[in-house]
């Protein structure tokens, strides 16, 4: 069973990593963000504006806005701009989250995916799809960011809970 307060915790660690792959990410010049490699969605940029898009469908979804279609990709923004939308989109999420009960997340939710076709989920899997999700994506980022011989992030989950003894 999903328990909200794993979901938070792992929404919060997706947060963090997310801030630290685009506090790589803004050190790059426009030409390294946009080189295209075989891997994600192709190059950096387009990885982290899939990142994001993903984050943004599915809380809308979790809040259940069925037919939410999926953000044009194609259209380059910069880091700052991913980054202000990255944190716009965890505000809305958090504020949803304070709201949900733990009795709430079984609760189906119909919904539209991005081909048109229609599928049900609960509002517990439609976050952790939100985590895992992320998760897989940024882990292609920090391959790209190895390509392009860039220092990657540390994004292993101790990093971002540890503390000094």
């Amino acid at each position: 069973m999903i328990q909200i307060d794993t979901i938070r915790q792992l929404l919060r660690y997706s947060d963090w990593a997310n801030q630290q792959i685009l506090r790589c990410a803004a050190q790059l010049s426009d030409e390294q963000l946009d080189r295209n490699f075989d891997i994600g969605r192709g190059t950096l940029r387009r990885t982290l504006m899939h990142i994001h898009a993903g984050e943004q469908v599915w809380h809308q979804r979790s809040r259940g806005q069925s037919e939410t279609p999926w953000p044009d990709e194609k259209e380059p923004v910069s880091v700052v701009t991913l980054a202000e939308r990255f944190g716009r989109t965890a505000a809305e999420r958090d504020a949803f989250l304070d709201g949900v009960r733990p009795d709430e997340l079984p609760r189906t939710i119909t919904y539209r995916d991005s081909l048109g076709g229609l599928f049900v989920a609960s509002l517990g899997e439609m976050l952790m799809q939100a985590c895992l999700h992320s998760m897989h994506h940024r882990a292609q980022a920090v391959n790209i960011l190895r390509r392009l011989s860039a220092a990657p992030p540390e994004l292993d989950y101790m990093m971002h809970v540890r503390k000094p003894a």
